[in-house]
């Protein structure tokens, strides 16, 4: 069995829907999953990038994206009232909610759901508090060891290579965004492109001009 670990931000709509389409995608592959919340600004900041919704043209494009390849798997999904908003007090009831920091997949769903489903503000005090009271949590969201639980696994992203998110990492591999489900079950698959030479050669194609 391959253990898959799943580094998303709710703050993402593309997460939300790899989120949605993994069990489908993978069906009759035998892995287990671990949810790590990261923060996905301080990923952009690593490496020196904007996010797509900070960008103009490409933000709008992305909304109109995800609506379209919701309606397409008949998901429902919304825009909240405000993106990009501050995702960290929603990212930190995910980490508390897990006795290691690891979140359970209805914990995720119902954080998905609470950005994504109803149109409404995602930081909205109110609607964080009847949330956080629906999930429980098993340590205070505001404490420091969820903090430093949180900022581990985003450290540990970056030490990994994930720029983005969703990205799926299995046996040090990563596979980044919606599109590369179909490829991480071909790999769960065993293909033999995997161990071949082009996995390891796309690293090695050498760079002629940089900005």
């Amino acid at each position: 069995m391959k253990h898959i670990s799943f580094y998303l931000d709710f703050i993402s709509p593309y997460a939300y829907l790899a989120f949605a389409a993994m069990p489908e995608a993978l069906l009759g592959q035998s892995y287990s999953v671990t949810y790590k919340p990261v923060l996905f600004g301080a990923l952009l900041k690593h490496y020196g990038q904007l996010g797509p919704a900070e960008i103009v043209g490409k933000r709008e494009w992305t909304y109109r994206q995800v609506l379209w390849l919701a309606g397409q798997r008949q998901l429902d999904l919304q825009m909240p009232a405000a993106h990009p908003f501050n995702p960290l007090g929603l990212l930190r009831l995910a980490v508390a909610c897990g006795a290691q920091g690891q979140p359970s997949r209805y914990v995720c769903e119902a954080l998905f759901q609470h950005v994504w489903q109803d149109g409404l503000d995602a930081t909205d005090p109110q609607r964080l508090k009847l949330l956080t009271e629906l999930l429980s949590p098993v340590r205070p969201p505001d404490s420091d060891d969820v903090k430093a639980r949180l900022k581990a696994n985003t450290d540990e992203a970056i030490t990994l290579g994930v720029f983005g998110v969703p990205t799926f990492e299995v046996d040090g591999k990563l596979f980044w965004g919606l599109d590369a489900l179909p490829m991480l079950a071909g790999y769960l698959r065993q293909e033999p492109w995997f161990d071949g030479p082009q996995w390891a050669g796309a690293a090695a194609v050498p760079v002629s001009v940089k900005r």
